[in-house]
């Protein structure tokens, strides 16, 4: 059996990739620092897998992940430990800093180190279609420059070119993808999508920033977590691959669809309505992604359409309800990012 880890195994990526990885038989070592998003929670339905290994460490710990190397000798590492909100970013830029620039060069010279006498071993980087900004026309191509508009997205632009750059310079076999929005279970309140179930379930308003015309390429997570392995599997050393569901939603067209699939599940109560609020600072109006490399190459594409998904998601939320009790109120019920 092949040893994988997986760095950020107890966010909502990290421990969906988890399940399916053991799904396919793989020795998962979960590495994660236990930061505000991460979530036992997550990973309930199989932390009592034999071929699972949760282990608490911080990337910027470089001793420790050494030792965790040298023992698990893994086949591949799939890199999701990160901040990922960007409301948060522009609260708290610092710790974007740490995590995902500070942090990605720790995990890069233990992986440069190991791999000198481990030369098959991998790493997939994985990042967000958000380092290229605002795309008003047509989707953005790996080749395209980038143009990141928030901290959040700085700090993964900058991730992205510190992997690069160890691939031209020292010769690792590592790849980056930068995927579209995601969403489905496991996924924390401060993003869209599970505030506005939690809001809709719990007869709140529906915070849209602006006027809720902001596009974004929704793709469930499962298909995002199919695409890594995609990657892993047939991926070239030094590339990257763009992973899109090739459809864009406003988010007021998503809130709308929430509440249809709502009334076929629940009564909803009168305070159930959109409700428009003061846009963030440098918010990008839409993103949209090429990905037809990684249709043509590696042979995927995503299969679960939005309305699907969101009824699956919504399903998820409404029969885990407990979900919510391991987070704090306030990153359940407020919006951040709005700069006073």
């Amino acid at each position: 059996m092949k040893n994988v880890i997986v760095t950020g195994g107890l966010g909502f990526i990290g421990s969906n990739l988890i399940k399916i990885l053991l799904k396919k038989k793989y020795y998962v070592i979960n590495l994660d620092k236990v930061s505000y998003s991460s979530n036992f929670y997550n990973v309930k339905d199989f932390s009592k897998n034999r071929n699972y290994k949760f282990i608490k460490v911080d990337i910027n710990n470089k001793n420790k992940l050494i030792q965790i190397f040298k023992k698990y000798r893994p086949r591949v590492i799939f890199n999701l430990a990160a901040e990922t909100h960007v409301d948060r970013s522009i609260e708290a830029p610092n710790e974007f800093i740490k995590s995902n620039i500070i942090g990605v060069f720790n995990l890069l010279e233990v992986f440069r180190e190991f791999t000198k006498k481990n030369r098959k071993t991998k790493l997939i980087h994985i990042s967000t279609d958000e380092v290229y900004g605002d795309v008003l026309k047509g989707r953005s191509k790996e080749t395209d420059p980038y143009k990141p508009s928030s901290p959040y997205a700085a700090s993964k632009a900058s991730s992205d070119h510190l992997v690069y750059s160890y691939v031209r310079t020292f010769n690792i076999n590592a790849m980056i993808t930068n995927c579209s929005n995601n969403y489905g279970p496991n996924q924390h309140p401060e993003k869209l999508i599970p505030k506005l179930i939690y809001n809709i379930i719990n007869n709140k308003p529906l915070p849209l920033y602006g006027e809720g015309k902001n596009s974004r390429e929704w793709i469930f997570v499962d298909d995002h977590c199919e695409a890594l392995f995609k990657v892993f599997k047939n991926g070239t050393k030094g590339e990257f691959y763009n992973i899109g569901s090739n459809i864009n939603s406003s988010n007021f067209d998503v809130a709308k669809l929430l509440i249809e699939i709502s009334k076929k599940k629940i009564k909803l109560g009168k305070n159930v309505k959109i409700k428009f609020i003061k846009d963030r600072p440098g918010h990008d109006f839409r993103y949209a992604l090429d990905s037809k490399k990684v249709l043509k190459k590696l042979k995927w594409k995503s299969k679960v359409n939005l309305k699907k998904g969101l009824e699956n998601t919504f399903n998820w939320y409404l029969e885990n309800m407990n979900y919510y009790t391991t987070l704090k109120k306030r990153d359940i019920t407020q919006r951040l990012g709005i700069v006073k």
